[in-house]
């Protein structure tokens, strides 16, 4: 069993690194499926696994001079700030509105990746003091709304900033920054509860970082931007349906 689960997490691993993200949203409901408790298990492991995933494509990122690391430090502290803030919120606020406003931004964002899927890269990026402010309220309102729903910010960052200008790899690699601070801040929380055994951590801790690399190499050097806005527009449509389809 432990092998089948390593194949999966494996391959969402690389994918979602290609992605600047860390498969969160996957490798929990994967470890659930499986039959691993939660809260000792499932939640912690996952976000471990999460930073690891990002964290490798970080440092190939970061070789490829793909990162914006001035932003990003300040992006992960307002992600630092924001979950939290979207985890208190959510249990003032109905589920039926937080999916509703949640879900809209997902295809709201879709749908802007998808309509800029064809138009060329900006050249010579340089983001000014303005575009970096304006990152920072952007990943602050992904933090915040994916915490209220138990989704990972990650989901929403990288196309936000790619809507806001930035160039696809950029915005993948500086995604990747942001969800790695955050990842290691949610685990440092979680890691005192967390009861997996040495040879999962292991086993799946491998399998995590030689995806990551592998999903992250292919995407500094051989992926068109155009495919990375294609993979993105079909997982946020993904995500808002399989969201919406309980309300009905």
């Amino acid at each position: 069993m432990l092998l089948l689960v390593a194949a999966l997490i494996f391959t969402v691993s690389g994918l979602f690194a290609m992605l600047g993200m860390g498969g969160g949203m996957l490798h929990v409901p994967i470890l659930i499926w499986f039959g691993y408790p939660l809260k000792t298990v499932a939640q912690p492991v996952g976000i471990l696994l999460n930073g690891l995933t990002t964290g490798i494509a970080l440092v190939i990122y970061g070789r490829k001079k793909l990162v914006d690391w001035k932003g990003g430090w300040v992006m992960a502290l307002a992600a630092l700030i924001g979950a939290p803030l979207g985890s208190i919120v959510a249990h003032l606020v109905p589920d039926r509105l937080l999916i509703i406003l949640l879900v809209g931004m997902m295809f709201f964002a879709a749908s802007r990746t998808l309509l800029t899927a064809h138009r060329a890269e900006p050249e010579n990026f340089a983001p000014s003091r303005g575009r970096r402010m304006i990152g920072v309220a952007v990943v602050a309102f992904a933090a915040f709304a994916g915490a209220m729903l138990g989704l990972g910010g990650g989901t929403l960052i990288s196309p936000l900033l790619m809507w806001m200008g930035y160039p696809t790899k950029t915005a993948v690699a500086t995604s990747a920054f942001v969800v790695t601070v955050s990842s290691a801040s949610g685990f440092a929380g979680r890691a005192g509860h967390m009861d997996a055994s040495l040879l999962l951590l292991v086993v799946l801790s491998l399998a995590v970082i030689i995806a990551g690399g592998i999903g992250s190499s292919l995407m500094a050097t051989k992926a068109k931007p155009k495919w990375v806005k294609y993979g993105y527009t079909v997982l946020l449509f993904g995500v808002g349906f399989k969201l919406l389809l309980p309300m009905f």
